[in-house]
This record gives C-alpha cells, sequence and structure tokens, in this order.
C-alpha cells in the first residue's frame, strides 16, 4: 500500500488494508465496552442529560474528552472483501489534553489460524500517523510517518483504527439524532444515542487539531453522511461510538473512471470503526519518534 501516493480512491485503500494486513478468513463479533465509573446517570446529573437535546450532548463529546484528560482505548475496525470478512483490533491509551496515542494493532490469521503479520505498533498525533513493524521491507527499528491530511479518507479507516479524538470530533457534524435510551454498558448505566453525523460539517467545526484530517476525508468520501451509535455516561463522556462508513469504488477493484469497462457495475463497501474508551485517567505515556527513527524511503505494499 502506498500511503503518500495521491490519487487512489478510499476504497482502494480500504481493500490494501483489508488484503494484504489480513490475508486470511477470520469472523469476529464486535467487542463490549467496559468502564471505570460505577456511578447511573441520575446519580451524576440528575435529570440534566434528559433535558437536554441529544445533537447538544454529542456535539460537546470531543470537549469533555479533553477535558477529561486521558483514557485506555480498545478498536475494531471490521469490513468485508470478495466475501471475506476482516477484523483487525487493537488497543493502547490516548492523551485527549496533547492528542497523542498509541495503539497495538492485532491483524487477522490465516484460514490456519497462523498470524500472517505481527501486531503493528502505532502513534496517533495530530495531522500524523506513525507506524512501526509496516513491513514492506522496512526496517523493523524503523517508523513509518503518514500525514493523514494528504490522504483521501483523513485516517478514518486507512490505519486499520480510527483516531479516538476524531472518532469524538466526528460527532461535532450530527445534524440529527435520537436517544434509543438507558442501557447498562461495563457495570455502568449509559445512554445511547443513534443518528447521522456529516464529515463535511464536523470538519467546519472541528477543533485545530483534528480539522485538517477531517477535511481531507470529507474531500475523499464519496459519501458524507455516517451513521452511528455513541454510549455516553452520566458526566456526557463518550465510552462507545460506532461508525459506519460507506466506500463505493469498482465492483472489480479498480477505480472508477479506470479500464475499458469503466462504466461497469459499482458496488458499496461498508467499514465499520468502534471505538472505546475505559479508565479514565489512566496514564497515556506517548513519545514521538525522533526524525533520525522515520523511515525515508519508499512504502510499498507488505509481500506475502
Amino acid at each position: 500500500m502506498e500511503f503518500q501516493q495521491r490519487g487512489l480512491g478510499v476504497r482502494r485503500r480500504v481493500r490494501a488494508v483489508a488484503g494484504t494486513m489480513a490475508g486470511g478468513l477470520l469472523a469476529a463479533s464486535l467487542a463490549t465496552v467496559s468502564g471505570c465509573s460505577s456511578q447511573t446517570v441520575a446519580d451524576e446529573r440528575p435529570g440534566a442529560a434528559a433535558r437536554e437535546s441529544a445533537v447538544a450532548v454529542l456535539h460537546r463529546a470531543a470537549d469533555v474528552l479533553v477535558e477529561t484528560g486521558s483514557s485506555r482505548v480498545r478498536t475494531t475496525m471490521e469490513t468485508a472483501t470478495g466475501g471475506t470478512r476482516v477484523s483487525i483490533r487493537g488497543s493502547g491509551a490516548y492523551d485527549f489534553e496533547k492528542r497523542l496515542g498509541r495503539l497495538r494493532l492485532l491483524l487477522p490469521r490465516d484460514a490456519t489460524g497462523a498470524a500472517e503479520h505481527a501486531p503493528i505498533t502505532e502513534l496517533l498525533a495530530s495531522g500524523a500517523l506513525f507506524m512501526r513493524n509496516r513491513g514492506a521491507g522496512i526496517p523493523h527499528d524503523k517508523w513509518v510517518r503518514v500525514d493523514t491530511t494528504d490522504i483521501p479518507d483523513g485516517n478514518l479507516v486507512t490505519g486499520g483504527a480510527t483516531d479516538p479524538l476524531t472518532a469524538a470530533e466526528l460527532l461535532r457534524g450530527v445534524r440529527k439524532a435520537s436517544l434509543v435510551g438507558e442501557e447498562g454498558l461495563g457495570g455502568d448505566l449509559v445512554r445511547h444515542y443513534r443518528g447521522t453525523t456529516d464529515i463535511g460539517r464536523a470538519a467546519r467545526v472541528a477543533s485545530d487539531g483534528a480539522r485538517g484530517s477531517l477535511s481531507a476525508a470529507a474531500r475523499g468520501f464519496d459519501e458524507s453522511t455516517v451513521p452511528f451509535d455513541a454510549y455516553l455516561d452520566g458526566l456526557g463522556r463518550l465510552r462507545e461510538v460506532r461508525h459506519r462508513f460507506t466506500l463505493s469504488g469498482r465492483a472489480d477493484g479498480r477505480e472508477a473512471g479506470q479500464g475499458p469497462d469503466a462504466a461497469g457495475r459499482r458496488e458499496a463497501l461498508g467499514v465499520a470503526s468502534t471505538t472505546e474508551l475505559y479508565d479514565f485517567g489512566a496514564p497515556a505515556v506517548v513519545e514521538l519518534p525522533n526524525p533520525t527513527d522515520i523511515y525515508t524511503g519508499k512504502v510499498g505494499s507488505p509481500q506475502k
């Protein structure tokens, strides 16, 4: 996969993630959130959340996380390509004040249950993604840096996990949402919201650290409207959010406009990205690589 090459469509990038990173048959269910708060919504905000509109609550979710400071993170990204369901899982921690995170991604095993690729370490920063153990001939002690403002999806799906704060920033673009009800999550009572958000609108009102990446995504996605389910606790902290991105492209894997049969059938590729936040206040120590530790050569597709 050539992360820094312009002009490639989002769908091709997702196929690259699904094909070269996964490489095998794996069916997995979405993980469920666990949290640290034992108080209920009613105990923490008696009646306040019920009186406030769902849209207003969701618009504020990213700001509440920044005020919270940090948390542990679990991520899941699922898609299906060529009849094969692919699931990439990650875990780590995130500092919302500094907008820095660290994830360890576990890639799917092959049909025999063997690991085809060692775990990938990702460092998340404002406007950048750093990956180690990327493969494709890159030295093991080197990092690959990707400018997330310069790839068509703004790294909402390309890296195999959505930046946790960006996932919350996407909710700034919510135009319509409703309160589904109160549910138990990790031993706590949370409020379940459902609706749609608009990537372009989120980009226009995003904080400085997220605006560049979301603006790239607004330009790169064919479908700007993103359905979501979000779960917030009584303090307004985002505990889980699931976005369902729809990417459209050629059914045969080529981008629209390429090849002699460019007028052929198109298909929609769905990508479900789930971000779970728990253990708020847990330290998130993230040190970005030194310039000398960043690989500057060509990044090719991993070879099997």
